[in-house]
């Protein structure tokens, strides 16, 4: 629980006294938001903001883990597990293809960085490495379901099962990709008001973290989302409305990555469907928008997508979206907990 402690504070103090440095620094870098034309009027004031704040948010995790990490080391000789080091793998990774669309869009000084096309490939390569790296280490570091060649996979409330073997491990990688090409680009949709992204991802990481201090058998993976936690708080004081700094794409991409990533180390990525409901109704919100106004020759679903945009020209106040998708989060996590307590 010390190690837990430690995790927290020193991601949250780091993050505290990270953010106003970088803001400084982006601002004499010249590096601000670059604000959609087709997006709400009321966000153009929001030009020149500071962004890429994530890359605080990643440093202050990464100090906040190490930090426990090396208490638990110097008190009891435990190293990081390799699940553990592998979860480090996909939250960085899928940081850096973040920061380097950041990048791309304040060189280029527009809003659209990384094609489309080159952002997949990149968290293809990314997760591929992931999913492959999952099936080979030692089965007591984790990833049960992959190392029995996803033979068996629990779920919310019931468990399924099938062959394994090659085929099933082939699965697995795609289900791998899948999961995290889908959480990265929905965390990154969600990313769209101030503050909503770090307080509905401060609510998942507060459901790991209870989630891994309950279930002993991973009671060490509590320590990257306690971590989170800390510092998405801290980034909160920045970034809620009207934000001093934007997370960008390094930030949302590495919280998309570190969501997927604990669902699979804790062997229970279906649990995302309730704990995610706010990233899933985002990303639904897009795609039904995309395909009605393809089928309907340019009429559209939604006032603009995703639905917080939506809400937003509805008359919803950047403020009250925060609260209520946030609650909304809360209430999924408290449905997830109720569907795998048993494992406690």
């Amino acid at each position: 629980m010390i190690a837990l402690i430690i995790g927290i504070l020193v991601s949250l103090l780091v993050t505290i006294a990270g953010t106003p440095m970088l803001i400084h620094l982006v601002h004499r870098l010249h590096y601000g938001q670059y604000i959609r034309q087709d997006g709400p009027k009321s966000h153009l004031v929001k030009r020149g903001t500071p962004t890429m704040g994530g890359v605080a948010i990643v440093l202050a995790i990464v100090l906040g883990w190490g930090a426990s990490a090396l208490y638990r080391y110097v008190r009891s000789g435990a190293v990081p597990s390799l699940s553990a080091m592998l979860v480090l793998f996909a939250m960085l990774s899928m940081g850096l293809l973040g920061f380097i669309d950041d990048f791309a869009k304040v060189r280029k000084k527009q809003n659209l960085g990384l094609s489309v096309h080159a952002k997949f490939i990149g968290q293809f390569i990314f997760a591929t490495i992931y999913a492959v790296l999952a099936l080979i280490i030692p089965t007591k570091s984790g990833f049960p379901s992959a190392q029995a060649g996803m033979s068996f996979i629990e779920k919310p409330f019931f468990d399924f099962r099938f062959a394994g073997g090659v085929v099933a491990a082939i699965i697995f990688v795609i289900w791998v990709n899948f999961l995290m090409t889908a959480w990265t680009n929905a965390v990154n949709l969600t990313d769209g008001i101030d503050g909503l992204a770090a307080s509905v991802t401060f609510v998942v990481m507060a459901f790991f973290t209870v989630a891994g201090v309950l279930w002993s058998t991973y009671g060490i993976q509590a320590l990257f989302p306690a971590a989170m936690a800390g510092g998405l708080a801290a980034f909160f004081v920045y970034n809620h409305h009207p934000a001093k700094v934007f997370m960008g794409d390094t930030g949302s991409l590495f919280l998309g990555g570190a969501v997927a990533a604990l669902a699979f180390v804790f062997d229970m990525p279906l649990v995302l469907i309730p704990v995610g409901i706010i990233y899933i109704l985002e990303t639904l919100s897009d795609i039904i928008q995309v395909g009605y106004f393809k089928l309907t020759h340019g009429k559209r679903f939604f006032k603009m997508a995703p639905l917080h945009h939506h809400l937003e020209l509805s008359g919803w106040s950047e403020a009250k979206l925060v609260a209520v998708f946030s609650l909304v989060t809360l209430a999924g996590c408290v449905l997830a907990y109720l569907g795998v307590q048993g494992r406690f």
